[in-house]
């Protein structure tokens, strides 16, 4: 737990952060109020549609059947 005044917490805030993302409890005190900084976890990412066009290629005989299971297909 890491208790500190507001003006270190205006000095040292990248710290303060830093030790609430790692799971540490963060507070900052004043005289009239107390404030705690919580992680709120990592950012969900979104997907970008489209960003592999190029990258991948089906071979011609993709849906050709299979010789392995030539005996199933009958």
């Amino acid at each position: 737990m890491c208790q500190v005044s507001l003006d270190e917490a205006k000095t040292h805030l990248l710290n303060l952060i830093d030790a609430a993302v790692k799971g540490e409890e963060v507070f900052i005190k004043d005289d009239q109020w107390i404030v705690q900084i919580v992680s709120a976890g990592k950012i969900k990412r979104h997907p970008q549609f489209g960003s592999a066009k190029g990258l991948l290629t089906i071979a011609d005989d993709f849906d050709a059947p299979l010789t392995d299971f030539e005996e199933y297909l009958s």
